[in-house]
């Protein structure tokens, strides 16, 4: 007959086996599946439920057990203060750091840098957000800026990925009301409200690129003002059609719009981009001048003219 060793344990010895064992098994239960990728982005959008946002993380290998997962998030009293945004993870995590990372917002990605240059329209801002890895669509940050069109501060921003519409919106706001403050004395002491001052700087953020020619362009078009001359902009057929344009055909200077500045005298209802500092800066100090017209050269050179007969003349010289 066989021989069979029997072993024999104590009760301390089968305690340990048993704790052991349990470790092991809850080991296996909460920490990352085998197949997880380093790498591994989920989004977790807003309005996602709990088990759906626990099966998104099964199914990208970040956790083993998304009923688990739903526990623990449930027991810990957080499960309805999960952060919506994109998720990173570069290492494999047990179920309980998963967890505290959707309920801290800690996304595991730097944070979403983006330029705005001077002169960039709503809908230019709104495609360029649409474009990188927030989840913002063009549509909802055009929806929320609304009415901010020359409010929204051209400028380099660093929004979380979580950020959504309104607090990018809030954000580009907050900054032109710092940049504006200083300016708030000189703006009383011009006769003019700010959001005159931030519609001529519109205009001239567009007509002119170096700082004399934003006054000179800004002298001029309040001189047209106050004689009661319509100010005759190109650029802002580009706001009217909502395309880059600044060559308008005989047709478009008769649309019907409150922003032709060709059949509409004084500034057009409101700005047509969002001013730089330096635009802004420049239409509330303009040039002392007695021009009344200016145009760009082939050469990018700006000419200016008192009268029209000077203005044709710089047409033949320069256009030509």
């Amino acid at each position: 007959m066989p021989y069979f060793a029997r072993i024999s344990l104590s009760r301390k010895d089968a305690a340990v086996l048993a704790l052991v064992a349990l470790f092991l098994a809850s080991y296996y239960a909460f920490a990352a599946p085998a197949a997880f990728v380093p790498g591994t982005t989920v989004r977790v959008s807003y309005g996602t439920s709990l088990p759906e946002i626990a099966q998104q993380l099964a199914t990208a290998h970040v956790v083993r057990h998304p009923a688990l997962l739903r526990a623990a998030l449930r027991l810990s009293g957080e499960s309805g203060s999960l952060q919506t945004g994109v998720y990173r993870f570069n290492a494999p995590q047990n179920l309980f750091l998963v967890a505290y990372r959707l309920v801290a917002g800690d996304y595991g990605l730097p944070p979403v840098r983006l330029t705005f240059i001077e002169g960039m329209t709503v809908r230019e801002a709104a495609e360029q957000v649409a474009s990188t890895s927030l989840s913002v669509s063009a549509d909802e940050f055009i929806s929320a800026a609304s009415g901010q069109e020359g409010y929204l501060f051209p400028d380099t921003y660093f929004f979380q990925p979580s950020a959504d519409a309104a607090s990018i919106v809030a954000m580009m706001r907050k900054n032109f009301d710092v940049k504006i403050a200083p300016l708030a004395a000189d703006i009383r002491a011009s006769g003019h409200s700010l959001a005159d001052i931030v519609t001529m700087a519109s205009l001239v953020e567009k007509e002119a690129r170096t700082t004399a020619d934003r006054r000179m362009v800004a002298g001029i078009l309040w001189n047209r003002i106050k004689r009661g001359m319509p100010l005759q902009v190109d650029a802002v057929f580009g706001y009217i059609f909502d395309r880059d344009t600044y060559s308008p055909s005989f047709a478009d200077l008769k649309v019907d719009s409150p922003y032709n500045t060709y059949t509409h005298k004084g500034l057009p209802p409101g700005p047509i981009c969002n001013p730089g500092l330096d635009a802004i800066e420049a239409a509330l100090n303009p040039a002392h001048t007695s021009d009344l017209y200016y145009l760009t050269g082939k050469d990018g050179t700006m000419h200016y003219a008192t009268t029209y007969a000077e203005h044709q003349a710089n047409e033949h010289l320069y256009l030509r």
